[in-house]
């Protein structure tokens, strides 16, 4: 099929979508791989092609007591899709660590089988690492870990239910994490013929987004199903292999496919502007031979590159500084309103430090980074959650506001407490810690969270989260905090000292930690925005604050001219820039502005007049 033509055609991708519908005809079930680049109108092909599916044979389906299998990449596409087919129940759309637990929920001896298997070769593996490890915090580290694993393995054998949480909230000996749901779904999979059998039974169609960033085990899994039961079954990828960004992805999805698979593709590009669109195509020339059109319609933005000096002493000043000048360049004065430009790090910690709540995300960061990114964790949820609205409600005088959240989280507003203490002397009580808490921070003080914590403990009006609870009075807290074990491995102490900078952070920091966390903030991450667009993107590159190994943009802007590295950081800036719909900045921080400029030009990304060299 020919999508290269140059008239305009907004519509011309239109052919795409009815080599889909052939595909998902019942009689002649074809596996598909769908290229759909940035902004090509990925969900609305997979709602057309479930919108076909739905009207061509969804009451046979129905009687069958089959539905389709949808597989996407975050709960906000999972609710969008549902929304879009009327939330019918027809189509089981999941992400892909609810899809692969709903495939093992309930098959406890395998999976108990598997995870003895499992923890004995790491354990075996551990041991043959400490044996030619030295000593120091890796081996600390290790001993932890084989002891762990050896507490999990003698508990296997009474555990007689597993559990899984897909906010990753359990962390009880018969909870599976994220990864090992993952792990045990394509073993079973690839190595149980009745189980491919059922799955097919259950779903003749499967339809995985992004299916460049699903796991490649999973992955390799579902092209087995595939391969047995061809005609009975059809999967259809849909993806873009230069917006690969996570490790775990399969790297040569796309090649080789089986003969009988067909390979539709998109051109357009409904979501950027011609300018952007051309950057995006100089960016993936190297990669594949893609290209993407813009809309008849589309305007043509603007993209500059800033490149300032690595280390620059004033971040947050100077990418004020180019916000404005942005303003002034592209006409657009929404540049200049901080909450109307996305700003893109990194990594969390760079976006906490221009918002202003370093100190306290990181120490949170230290305790666990996937409970708190999921709003699960106890320490977070504590000041964000419960301290930090009432003490905004008292402020606002809100008092219907105040007594809602106290009847939540408060134990002295449970029934029990006001059961055993009635009257108006028992709300007088709760009033008057309310009003001493509110107190602390009076006058512009800004007390650090260890004197907030003392005080909800002594008034009893919050429950203290189990990790705070020996800093929660005035005793030696770091003596308390592991009571009765005489050694403290390398994981308490690392916690003792987060817990202890958390807590020395001041109060303010509170307010935009929950803002962030509830992405209601203006900065996000690099990896953070898949799938996501915005009117004006500022996208920060600094590999020397970022201080990670996964992205050199420093390699990318001519440090090398090969390897995993470059490449990977190729595909992430690919996937940033794509999400402008009118106009992007870049920032580039470095130690060489003119390998940077001359590198921008020599590509053929920028024109000279798009650089400026602060």
């Amino acid at each position: 099929m020919n999508n290269a033509v140059d008239a305009p055609n907004d519509e011309i991708d239109a052919g795409a979508d009815a080599e889909i519908a052939a595909c998902l005809d019942p009689d002649a079930l074809t596996s598909f791989f769908l290229f759909a680049g940035a902004g090509s109108g990925k969900t609305r092909s997979l709602v057309a092609a479930l919108t076909h599916v739905q009207a061509a044979w969804g009451a046979q389906l129905r009687q069958r007591g089959q539905s389709i299998a949808v597989i996407t990449f975050t709960n906000a596409a999972c609710d969008e899709i549902k929304r879009r087919v009327q939330f019918d129940p027809l189509f089981d759309v999941r992400t892909i660590h609810s899809f692969a637990w709903s495939l093992i929920e309930g098959l406890n001896t395998d999976i108990r089988a598997w995870l003895a298997d499992y923890l004995r070769a790491e354990i075996a593996d551990l041991h043959e690492k400490e044996a030619k490890g030295r000593a120091g915090k890796a081996r600390d580290e290790r001993i932890a870990k084989i002891a762990a694993y050896e507490a999990r393995l003698a508990a296997l054998h009474g555990i007689r239910k597993f559990i899984y949480s897909p906010t990753g909230a359990n962390r009880t000996r018969d909870a599976l994490s994220h990864a090992e749901v993952i792990k045990i779904t394509a073993h079973f999979l690839s190595e149980k013929p009745r189980m491919r059998s059922i799955f097919v039974g259950r779903y003749p169609i499967l339809l995985v987004d992004e299916s460049q960033d699903t796991n490649a085990a999973l992955v390799d899994a579902f092209f087995r199903v595939d391969s047995e039961h061809s005609g009975a079954f059809a999967m259809g990828l849909i993806g873009d292999m230069m917006q690969r960004i996570y490790a775990d992805g399969k790297e040569d999805l796309g090649v080789d496919l089986p003969p009988t698979w067909r390979t539709p593709k998109k051109v357009m590009n409904h979501r950027c502007p011609s300018r952007i669109i051309e950057l995006l195509n100089a960016v993936r020339s190297p990669t594949d031979q893609q290209t993407q059109r813009p809309r008849s319609d589309a305007i043509m933005g603007s993209v500059r590159l800033f490149i300032l000096s690595a280390e620059h002493p004033d971040v947050g000043g100077v990418e004020a500084g180019i916000a404005q000048k942005m303003a002034q360049i592209t006409g657009d004065n929404a540049w200049a309103v901080p909450m109307k430009v996305k700003t893109l790090t990194l990594e969390h910690k760079m976006a906490a430090r221009r918002l202003g709540c370093f100190e306290v995300f990181s120490a949170l960061y230290a305790l666990d980074s996937q409970s708190l990114l999921q709003r699960t964790q106890s320490v977070a949820l504590f000041f964000t959650d419960q301290v930090l609205p009432v003490l905004e409600a008292h402020q606002a005088e809100d008092r219907f506001g105040l007594m809602r959240l106290l009847k939540v989280h408060s134990p002295l507003m449970a029934p029990a407490a006001l059961a055993a203490n009635p009257g108006r002397g028992h709300l007088a009580q709760v009033k008057g810690a309310v009003d001493s808490l509110a107190g602390l921070l009076t006058d512009g003080q800004d007390l650090p969270l260890l004197v907030v914590l003392r005080e909800v403990a002594r008034s009893n009006l919050f429950e203290i989260p189990e990790r705070l609870a020996a800093w929660a009075t005035e005793s030696d807290a770091e003596a308390n905090v592991e009571e009765g074990q005489p050694e403290r491995d390398a994981k308490t102490l690392a916690r003792i000292e987060a817990i202890d900078e958390l807590l020395a952070a001041p109060f303010s920091q509170i307010t935009p930690l929950r803002e962030y966390l509830e992405g209601r903030a203006r900065f996000d991450t690099h990896q953070g925005v898949k799938g996501l667009e915005f009117e004006r993107v500022m996208v920060v590159m600094d590999d020397f604050e970022a201080k990670g190994f996964s992205f050199k943009y420093g390699d990318l802007f001519g440090g090398k001219d090969e390897g995993k590295i470059v490449e990977s950081t190729r595909r992430l800036f690919y996937v940033v820039a794509s999400r402008a719909e009118k106009s992007l900045a870049l920032v580039a921080y470095t130690k060489e502005p003119r390998r940077v400029r001359d590198f921008a030009l020599r590509s053929g990304w920028l024109e000279d007049d798009e650089i400026l060299v602060i």
